[in-house]
């Protein structure tokens, strides 16, 4: 049974199968009619269909420039088809000989043809099998460029196929093409889609089929017909096709050999100093380092001056020693326990670490950085990280099209198809916010992850083929043969050059020894180490070939081992003569000129965060004004929301959008540069922001009012991001490393969204400091807060982040006038739940204004976008004006505080929610609630001024996540440090569960009641605390 497609063609569009527009009627489908495409023959032709029609295409396009330069059966055929004719009547063939073309698996059916249209002379009639034989030629070749990996010799070991298949493609042999050994003596002119005949036009088939072997079917593997773009094919198949390209000169195979025997001698010298330590050695794949400075090389001939490089940690040393040319004495004293820190944080072991480094490339003579990022054992965790700093610096260094800046990614075989933040990075790759132009990825493929054998731990082919979403070329290439390796990492480097898109060189080696040294991989891969065992390294294979091809001497490959050696050894004896190690000097994102002449003495003050009035006015004013062009057509409901703004500054308060925007803009006219990221965030996920305004009558026409305040502001860029939040909050991280002077923001269409990005959060934000003396002002905006709208909609899990903070509960810290600040700098990161829109914008300007950078996370509203009383005055937002840590009552609890008989504590949203519940009680003089706006680090000090204040007042943490949540546990020991644990704290608020809010909207409400019955009713926590007292004691 046929298969049958049907596709509509009108106008310029055609057919899948059908030929461009200019060529003859003959050779095309009839326009405006459905075109029926079937798994056999096309009806008019037999030979155009859907997998000769390119070819066809090229043949027409020689035959116009050169009628001589096509095999006279198409000259025939192609005078016919200008002669007029139709569909089915062009081709000619000789008197009673029927049409066959064995192409296709199955046998074609034969298909009558009728006369021309004006016959041809007689001795222009040519056989149709010369016809069919030079398409099955042209099948052939497409064959190989398609399929020819999957014969490729990739393995060194030689136990297993890279493509985990074993079979030859039927494509790939002479009787799926019904040619016998007859047949390899005939010639045939070769088509325009391959390179193989260099400068000649047509060749013996037997030398087709070798020059094809010859480049797909050996030590490289070529995957490229994935892309959707015919120039870009003909660019790789001339990168590989044309005989004699590969060839290296002799003194490029010295510099190859110098290489391998640095990146070799590095690992045998570790093994022999430290044999019992971790170090995730390189043994196997040693091929890597001369990979790595054949891309440094090549790419620094083309321009590029800084490379962002991320890894996992295999192999991680020898980069750090032998590409970025780390001090070995430093690496060495990773390997010395006895050495103690001299600065701050908790370190990470020597596997994790990196890097930046200026030096001189010796090969271009040119002075460039490298930066390696450091990385957690979640081994693909860095990509988008690097991303995000490779992206910044473009972006600072003015680099549109990333000539000066490039990010080089290495990966591990089963983390590249295991791990889905592989793909969520791929899919920024080309998107305008977050492109790098083209990264090239390299992926030490061990064929193994830790004990797992790459059959069960993919259902892919390959694992690299994840790639193929954006159509990135994939090479394949035995890391045996480094001949091989430079030549993809060559034409690696210029595809990224060429066309500014990834590209994906797979080096496929094996791993020497287990996951780690210490592990013994015979226990689950015992027929792999049996033969890993008799394998000689890549250097003695390398050498021993360049020693019998005379381009070496072995004294002279003895000498380049000798001199190695010595190196390793000096810094070892260096290394035993160091006191202490140093953590900063592992820094991948040094703000040296940020931190210069400052101490910890000088870092305790901050700017001032409120702003003049006229700034707050221009803001407003442009924020409430329409777009300048008086064509452009604005949204009925914008308009409105544009009214509502210019009202605002008519009558000097804001709302929350108002208050972020005029905090952005404040900052952009003191030169710093402002990035908002995330899902729908120009717009915003509440219909709050609408930062960019769109055209309704003209695609891609914009309006950004924050990006056209003043002509000398600092630039203003909001994406809205992929669907994703692991690799975009990723690539934000990265991003904000590059430039402390920039306000870098993340936010989650809904807070409890960030749990898919936990692992940027646990082993990046949180920790980065302590572990790498790394600084980020990262901010993360996690709408927060319950309002009925189910589990998933409700929670920004603020617990989570409480949980990981560093401050003790049980220490009550010394209180002096740079407390607040000092407690700023000695925590990890800030977690604010902020209850008005002015305290909101100062704590954006302050996140930029202190002389030091932490990450900064904002539980931000829902409803209280648009609450009538979540507004603040101008007055709160000017020069006198800063952010407040703890907000108090102020009105009459505040004002007769003897007389108050419950102090509830609370942040967040659910202030409103109490005081409207105190209001409707009439207990606005009895009870006092109070704000804490920042949680973390908590704010002792004031906590303990307010707890004096009201002396006699029962103390309640009110809160609207569930017991086992939100900040309970985190603020409860510390009220109870604050009053030295002489009064007890009352919880009200939500029982404890395991789901963050319930689905239903009348459990909810019900649940409310509850919590505000709980926090409001003054007798029943006087009987709680009763009985306490009565069960203590």
């Amino acid at each position: 049974m046929y298969t049958l497609r049907t596709f509509w063609t009108s106008g310029p569009k055609l057919a899948r199968g059908v030929l461009s527009p200019g060529v003859p009627a003959a050779l095309r489908g009839t326009p405006a009619q459905p075109v029926r495409l079937l798994a056999t023959s096309v009806q008019q032709e037999s030979f155009l269909n859907g997998s000769s029609s390119n070819y066809v295409e090229e043949m027409y396009s020689a035959w116009l420039e050169d009628p001589k330069s096509v095999h006279k059966s198409w000259d025939v055929f192609f005078r016919n088809a200008q002669r007029g004719a139709a569909p089915g009547e062009a081709y000619q063939s000789p008197p009673q000989v029927p049409v066959m073309v064995p192409i296709q698996p199955m046998a074609w059916p034969m298909v009558p043809v009728p006369a021309p249209v004006a016959a041809a002379a007689p001795s222009e009639q040519v056989s149709g099998k010369v016809i069919d034989d030079h398409l099955a030629v042209q099948a052939i070749i497409r064959s190989y460029q398609i399929r020819g990996h999957q014969c490729g010799k990739l393995d060194p070991l030689g136990i297993m196929e890279a493509d985990l298949d074993s079979s030859t493609p039927r494509e790939l042999t002479l009787p799926y093409y019904r040619f016998s050994e007859g047949d390899l003596d005939r010639t045939f002119v070769l088509p325009q889609t391959t390179f193989i005949g260099g400068g000649t036009a047509s060749l013996p088939l037997r030398e087709i089929i070798k020059r094809l072997e010859e480049t797909y079917c050996q030590t490289i593997g070529l995957e490229y017909m994935h892309i959707n773009d015919r120039s870009k094919c003909d660019w790789i198949r001339q990168k590989f096709e044309i005989p004699g390209i590969m060839s290296m000169e002799n003194e490029k195979k010295r510099l190859t050999l110098a290489r391998l025997v640095r990146s070799t001698r590095f690992e045998q010298f570790l093994a022999t100093k430290y044999p019992a330590e971790k170090r995730f050695g390189l043994e196997g794949c040693e091929v890597l380092i001369p990979a790595l400075k054949t891309i440094i090389d090549r790419c620094t001939e083309q321009g590029v001056e800084s490379f962002v490089l991320g890894m996992p940690h295999r192999g991680r040393l020898n980069v750090l020693a032998n590409v970025v040319r780390k001090d070995l004495d430093q690496i060495l004293c990773q390997f010395d326990s006895s050495l103690e820190a001299d600065d701050e944080g908790s370190g990470d072991v020597k596997y994790h670490l990196g890097c930046s480094h200026m030096r001189l490339n010796r090969t271009t003579n040119k002075s460039i950085k490298l930066a390696l990022v450091a990385n957690p054992s979640h081994l693909e965790a860095a990509d988008p990280v690097v991303q995000g700093k490779t992206r910044a610096e473009q972006y600072y260094r003015g680099d549109i099209e990333g000539k000066k800046v490039m990010s080089i990614l290495m990966h591990g075989d089963a983390a590249f198809a295991g791990q889905g933040v592989v793909f969520e990075t791929f899919h920024l790759s080309d998107l305008p916010a977050y492109t790098t132009h083209g990264t090239i990825h390299v992926v030490v493929n061990n064929q193994i992850g830790f004990t797992t054998d790459p059959r069960f731990s993919r259902s892919s082919n390959y694992c690299t083929d994840a790639a193929k979403v954006v159509e990135a070329p994939i090479f394949h290439v035995n890391a045996d043969d480094p001949e091989a390796v430079a030549h993809v990492c060559n034409v690696a480097a210029d595809w990224r050059s060429e066309f500014e898109k990834d590209v994906v060189i797979d080096l496929v080696c094996y791993r020497r020894g287990g996951h780690n040294e210490m592990d013994e991989p015979m226990f689950t891969q015992p027929l792999m180490y049996k033969q890993i065992t008799k394998q000689p390294t890549v250097l003695k294979q390398y050498a021993e070939k360049l020693i019998a091809e005379g381009v070496v001497t072995k004294d002279e490959y003895e000498e380049e081992v000798a001199k190695y050696d010595k190196i390793c050894e000096e810094a070892y004896q260096q290394a035993k003569e160091e006191k202490i190690l140093s953590i900063k000097h592992w820094l991948d994102s040094p703000w040296t000129d940020f931190f210069k002449d400052k101490t910890r003495d000088s870092m305790m003050v901050c700017e001032p965060t409120g702003v003049s009035e006229d700034i707050l006015t221009h803001v407003g004013t442009a924020m409430g004004s329409p777009p300048p062009d008086p064509k452009f057509t604005i949204h009925g409901g914008v308009k409105r929301i544009l009214r509502q703004r210019a009202t605002m500054v008519k009558e000097r308060w804001v709302d929350w959008a108002m208050a972020e925007a005029m905090a952005f803009g404040s900052l952009m006219q003191s030169g710093f540069h402002v990035r908002l990221s995330g899902q729908d965030v120009e717009r915003g996920t509440f219909s709050q922001r609408h930062h960019v305004l769109h055209d309704q009558n003209r695609d891609k026409v914009f309006w950004t009012a924050l990006d056209n305040l003043w002509p000398d502001q600092a630039p203003y860029t909001v994406c809205n991001s992929s669907l994703s939040e692991y690799a975009v909050m990723g690539f934000e991280l990265g991003y904000s490393m590059s430039n402390p002077n920039a306000l870098v923001l993340w936010e989650a269409q809904f807070g409890d969204f960030a749990n898919t990005a936990q692992c940027i959060i646990d082993q990046f934000i949180s920790s980065g400091q302590a572990k790498w003396v790394r600084q980020t002002g990262i901010t993360l905006l996690l709408p927060h807060g319950y309002e009925g709208m189910g589990p998933e909609h409700s929670s920004a899990r603020l617990e989570r982040f409480l949980q990981m903070s560093t401050e003790d509960p049980d220490h009550f810290p010394e209180i002096d006038e740079r407390f607040e600040i000092r407690q700023l700098f000695d925590h990890n990161w800030m977690v604010c739940n902020c209850t008005t829109p002015a305290n909101y914008f100062h704590l954006l300007r302050r996140q930029v204004l202190l002389p030091f950078r932490k990450p900064l996370v904002v539980m931000t509203p829902k409803s209280l976008l648009r609450h009538p009383e979540a507004r603040s005055s101008f007055d709160d937002m000017l020069p006198a004006t800063t952010f407040q840590r703890l907000i108090p009552d102020t009105g009459p609890a505040g004002q007769n505080t003897e007389s108050v008989q419950r102090l509830i504590f609370c942040t967040g949203k659910v202030y409103y929610d109490l005081t409207k519940e105190r209001k409707a009680r009439d207990l606005e003089d009895k009870i006092a609630i109070v704000r804490i706006e920042q949680i973390s680090p908590f704010p002792f000090d004031m906590v303990k001024q307010q707890c004096d204040m009201y002396a006699n007042a029962d103390l309640v943490w009110a809160q609207e996540e569930h017991k086992n949540m939100g900040a309970w546990n985190y603020v409860q020991p510390r009220i109870r440090t604050t009053v030295n644990r002489e009064r007890h704290v009352s919880y009200a608020g939500r029982a404890s569960a395991a789901a963050a809010a319930t689905g239903a909207k009348q459990s909810h409400q019900q649940e409310l009641t509850r919590l505000l019955e709980h926090a409001m009713n003054l007798d029943h926590v006087v009987e709680l605390w009763q009985s306490r007292r009565n069960h203590t004691g």
